[in-house]
């Protein structure tokens, strides 16, 4: 069964195409750098079967320049769209490095108040003594935690990176310290 297509709407399609299976593959390079198996192989079967339909669309239509254009407009888009959507969802979790010269514990209370667990070790920069604070974060509440600290304390200096695993019972969603999920705030 083959299905006419009008021309004019083709690079359109393969466009739409192409956002929609390089942004699932943006998704899915997110999935196996953070070790979800399966995640990662459901979203390559539809990515790959999405990119075969495009990409044999443009290799039997050739003749067209548009379809090319829509294809390598596709790519260009995916990427930015797949981009946003991984910040979006924000899988995963981040390790905060936190270091305060002088309110370093108001920061491992603040944090503590909102159900985060913060480890704290004593430290020595080139100003002195420092106080260094580690959390582990769901992605979604890295920024609320660093603004908290910096709320805080103004010269903070904050470190986050990737954390590809981390023990979920130990690390728990930030709660607002207000509202209602004040309420089943865990301590």
């Amino acid at each position: 069964m083959d299905l006419a297509i009008p021309p004019a709407v083709l690079p359109f399609m393969i466009c739409g195409a192409r956002i929609l299976d390089v942004s699932l593959g943006t998704l899915r390079t997110v999935s196996v750098v953070r070790g979800r198996v399966v995640l990662a192989a459901v979203l390559g079967f539809f990515e790959v079967t999405i990119w075969v339909v495009a990409v044999s669309k443009v290799i039997t239509s050739f003749d067209n320049p548009f379809n090319v254009l829509g294809y390598a407009t596709g790519f260009a888009l995916g990427n930015a769209v797949g981009i946003l959507i991984e910040r979006k969802l924000a899988l995963g979790q981040l390790v905060l490095r936190i270091i305060s010269r002088s309110k370093g514990f108001d920061i491992a209370e603040a944090l503590r108040d909102r159900g985060l667990r913060v480890t704290e070790f004593d430290g020595r920069g080139r100003s002195g003594h420092v106080l260094m604070l580690y959390a582990i974060v769901d992605r979604a509440d890295a920024h609320a935690a660093e603004k908290l600290a910096e709320e805080i304390d103004p010269e903070v200096f904050v470190a986050i990176e990737d954390s590809r695993e981390a023990n979920r019972s130990l690390f728990p969603t930030m709660v607002p310290s207000t509202g209602w999920r004040a309420a089943f705030k865990k301590k």
